[in-house]
């Protein structure tokens, strides 16, 4: 096809594979490059203008009130996602690329911690996060460029977990519909911030680029701030 035949009904026809918003507008910006190069070596109709950026619904991952019952069935059901959610649970790194890319030269000579570089997470800065034992239990440390799902230097594909969890999620009696991977952070979140009761521990743990982010991110998951003994007292 000519780049002077391309309409917004074409890209629309292909954006319209991607059902959730921020997919939409990732493949969105990225036909906006492809388009704008085009438009600068003679194009001279820009079809992008017409698509609209969709707005993405929040998402509430719900977190878990019975933890080690799903990770102990998850461990029954297969290895590799127990392992995934372990380390989403008690590292608080995201499954489906940072936790699913890993190598055993992120680790540190003695497991206990993970070195994140700049482009293999979401916040682009450099993390280093500690390993707690009861993950370093079920790590068996192999070559430093083998992947530490695959044993191979490729890592399994983007959609490997996300398998697996819909797998589990049907057969499971543990969890509903509003429990996903991620839930495994979002719980983890949680339990530091009420064991430590602290802001910066948790954006440092997260990996957040600013306090403002964590404080947020503690609102969808509707932690509760006040407690019975924080309020009004009336005295007789």
């Amino acid at each position: 096809m000519q780049g002077e035949n391309l309409t917004s009904k074409h890209l629309n026809s292909y954006l319209d594979k991607y059902s959730t918003g921020v997919s939409f507008n990732t493949i969105r910006r990225h036909l906006n490059v492809l388009i704008n190069e085009a438009i600068k070596q003679g194009m001279s109709h820009n079809p992008m203008k017409e698509i609209k950026a969709r707005k993405a619904k929040a998402i509430l991952h719900k977190p878990f009130d019975n933890i080690k019952s799903v990770i102990e069935e998850i461990k029954v059901f297969n290895h590799n996602l127990h392992l995934c959610c372990l380390i989403t649970y008690g590292c608080l790194l995201r499954p489906h690329r940072e936790i699913r890319e890993l190598c055993w030269a992120d680790f540190s000579e003695d497991l206990t911690s993970i070195n994140l570089s700049g482009h293999r997470n979401k916040s682009g800065r450099n993390r280093i996060v500690p390993v707690p034992k009861y993950i370093r239990d079920y790590l068996v440390k192999g070559e430093p460029l083998n992947n530490i799902f695959t044993g191979r230097p490729k890592a399994f594909n983007e959609d490997y977990f996300k398998t697996l969890w819909s797998r589990y999620k049907k057969q499971s009696k543990l969890i509903d519909n509003r429990h996903t991977l991620y839930s495994f952070r979002h719980s983890g979140a949680i339990d530091i911030f009420k064991r430590t009761g602290s802001l910066a521990k948790l954006q440092k743990a997260m990996g957040h680029s600013s306090m403002n982010v964590s404080l947020t991110y503690l609102r969808g998951l509707e932690i509760g701030d006040l407690k019975e003994e924080d309020m009004p007292i009336l005295f007789f």
